[in-house]
């Protein structure tokens, strides 16, 4: 176990709530390393956050961000990427990720052949050696799962790709959504459904049904959103599970679809993420969905955010989320709701103020229902990506608990790769709002 850092200076925007200071939390030692990074805040104890990233790295820290503890972390099964951080009411986190059981790399025929979950009741710092999911006959590849809570319950959610075959351009072979749920603890889990009507092929493109996303409703309800064919797809369960929509219904077009190129990056997409509204406020149970397109443009990227507050049977126009009037991207964006206020948070990498490949991060907020957007730029300074094209994979993340907001993210630190968050409260947003 490595110790990271100790941010004494970090003045933790104590009183100074109109400074937001970027801490890293890892940096590789070559130009491959981190990248992916998720994120969960421990809901029994807020000072409690855990991390991870690619390959196997866990991060957590016990006092709210001033001092980050890094270690790698281990599975009978393999830890593959993909990493997917949570955390259930009691304070237990769960780290799920893709398998590679013979440690092999991308030759094993085992490789992907289940999604595996591990779990933490230590506030992050020992794991299980973890369970699988859907493993099927291991012919079939597992891929890009993320997880949910049910906070009443403690009942976890798991949703993914599943493929006939990886990259497999046989017309025979496709990819589907699939659904699996731990009603014990993630001890064991249900036999994966199927989601989708429409099933997808293997090319991990925008013709392959891809990133879905899972969430819960104030009363329990199951959402799951994904990508496919320039569209974004919505599916529920109001039975915990039991029985799903005989038809998915259609949440936005995607123009451009899923998958797409920006300089400087070997691969991007505009993958859907799905969030509940489960406060007390005034927007509880409405749904949003947050994704990004080129309808502006294919050098023009924005991200964007549709409600609904019918339970997923129909859903607003767009919301464009970045407010500038460049014609420069916007790309790689993740939503979370702050379950205490209702508050929408997302973060994105920004181009807007540059010609090149000098980037930005941003935080957008909204405090009325996703109704409108305030832009925060949270990195002090650009980083460049090189023209060659770093693997910065396919998200990054924000959590947020009781006004307090913690974005992670991959940049590049001179030629390395690295993983960044902050600790900010909302007054900080609010105060740099106001000073602009």
């Amino acid at each position: 176990m490595k110790y990271l850092l100790s941010l004494s200076l970090f003045l933790f925007l104590s009183g100074a709530y109109g400074q937001i200071v970027p801490v890293k939390i890892h940096e590789a030692r070559q130009r491959y390393g981190p990248c992916e990074p998720s994120i969960a805040i421990n809901p029994a104890n807020p000072s409690n956050i855990v991390a991870a990233s690619v390959l196997n790295n866990v991060y957590y820290t016990s006092d709210g961000g001033r001092h980050w503890y890094q270690q790698e972390v281990s599975s009978p099964f393999g830890v593959w990427g993909d990493p997917c951080i949570v955390a259930d009411a009691q304070g237990h986190f769960y780290y799920f990720h893709l398998s590679n059981p013979a440690q092999k790399g991308w030759v094993s025929d085992e490789l992907l052949d289940r999604i595996v979950c591990q779990k933490s009741t230590d506030q992050g710092k020992s794991w299980s050696e973890g369970v699988g999911i859907g493993y099927h006959d291991g012919r079939h590849d597992q891929d890009k799962e993320w997880a949910c809570v049910n906070p009443t319950n403690g009942h976890l959610y798991v949703t993914w790709t599943e493929f006939d075959k990886y990259e497999s351009k046989l017309p025979t072979d496709s990819s589907y959504i699939l659904f699996s749920q731990s009603t014990d603890g993630a001890h064991s889990w249900s036999e994966p459904v199927r989601l989708n009507q429409k099933a997808g092929n293997c090319l991990d493109g925008d013709q392959t049904v891809e990133g879905a996303v899972p969430t819960v409703g104030p009363e329990g309800e199951i959402y799951v959103t994904w990508a496919f064919n320039d569209t974004i797809y919505f599916d529920r369960s109001t039975d915990a599970g039991k029985t799903w929509l005989r038809q998915d219904k259609v949440v936005a077009t995607q123009p451009g679809g899923w998958s797409y190129g920006v300089p400087g990056l070997a691969r991007c997409n505009g993958l859907p993420i799905i969030s509940c509204d489960i406060s007390e406020g005034p927007h509880r149970g409405t749904l949003y969905v947050n994704w990004t397109d080129a309808r502006n443009g294919q050098k023009n990227m924005d991200v964007w955010i549709a409600r609904s507050t019918d339970g997923g049977d129909t859903w607003s126009a767009p919301v464009r989320v970045n407010n500038d009037s460049s014609q420069h991207p916007q790309f790689l964006t993740w939503m979370t709701i702050d379950p205490t206020t209702g508050y929408l948070y997302t973060i994105f990498y920004d181009r807007r103020h540059y010609d090149d490949n000098r980037t930005d991060v941003y935080v957008a907020y909204s405090s009325n229902g996703g109704e409108s957007f305030t832009n925060v730029k949270i990195t002090k300074r650009p980083f460049l990506l090189e023209e060659e094209g770093p693997f910065f994979g396919d998200y990054n993340q924000i959590a947020a608990y009781q006004g307090v907001i913690f974005p992670i993210w991959t940049q590049m630190d001179g030629k390395k790769l690295s993983v960044w968050t902050a600790r900010i409260r909302q007054q900080a947003l609010d105060q740099l709002n106001s000073e602009e």
